[in-house]
């Protein structure tokens, strides 16, 4: 709520509801003698007409409101000391009270809240084909090692001592995970080092094929690296499916043989 002090402690009350994103204009008409009560007298925002009172003058003054409180100006209240409804205007056989005089109020523009922008829908984008194969081996944690073991279609019974168990070997689960993101891999892991290009360690992403040990031949073992550090593989029979932290290993960084990245 806005008030105004006109003097001889009446206050004329503009009931307002806030609203900072759009403003309106609104000219205000008093008497001039109590116009710097108001607002301070800015070059060319006022006018003087003769008033009703012989002797007076009134002026009117620019002030800037929220836009939602031009709605609520046309019938602007003026209220006594005591809180209660001033005195009404005297009849015509008697002059008016400049202090009981309503303030005299006119809409000029109203300035439209400017447009909130729609939040961004963006979808979430498609996961890589490393992630998605990465995805599909962490799928498989705690699956036996199963020697000679592993198809696009999941996990299989194994050959020779892997005979007996249904799971993975380590080319096995990585032709496997791949599989899922739509890449064919040989199920040994001479071939898949073949079988995609070769990146750096410190270019690894999720996905990338991790191969260890063979001295100066094929490696002979091969994880699928999920970050950090971290590859998951099938290690060996008797074990199953796990994470292994291999940067930190002293065992697979000291035959460590490099990366490739499918597809």
């Amino acid at each position: 709520m806005m008030w105004l002090t006109l003097g001889g402690g009446f206050l004329a009350t503009l009931s307002t509801v806030p609203a900072p994103t759009a403003e309106c204009q609104v000219v205000i008409t008093i008497p001039a003698a109590y116009a710097h009560l108001v607002v301070p007298r800015p070059p060319g925002q006022e006018s003087a007409a003769p008033s009703r009172s012989p002797g007076s003058r009134e002026v009117k003054r620019v002030i800037t409101l929220p836009a939602a409180a031009c709605t609520r100006l046309e019938r602007p209240t003026s209220i006594g000391r005591d809180g209660a409804p001033a005195k009404p205007a005297p009849s015509r056989s008697h002059p008016p009270h400049p202090w009981w005089t309503t303030p005299k109020l006119e809409r000029i523009t109203v300035k439209p809240a400017p447009e909130r922008p729609t939040p961004s829908t963006k979808k979430n984008p498609r996961p890589t084909k490393g992630e998605a194969a990465a995805t599909a081996a962490l799928a498989r944690l705690g699956t036996p090692f199963s020697w000679g073991g592993g198809a696009p279609s999941g996990p299989t019974r194994g050959i020779g001592r892997g005979a007996n168990t249904v799971g993975f070997d380590c080319s096995g689960l990585t032709l496997y995970a791949w599989s899922k993101a739509g890449v064919t891999l040989g199920h040994y892991t001479g071939t898949q080092f073949r079988q995609g290009r070769r990146v750096a360690l410190s270019d690894l992403r999720k996905g990338d094929l991790v191969f260890f040990g063979g001295g100066n031949g094929d490696p002979t073992h091969v994880g699928l690296y999920l970050g950090d550090g971290i590859m998951i593989h099938a290690p060996k029979t008797g074990d199953v499916v796990r994470k292994t932290q291999f940067l930190k290993s002293s065992y697979y960084r000291s035959i460590y043989r490099g990366a490739v990245r499918p597809g």
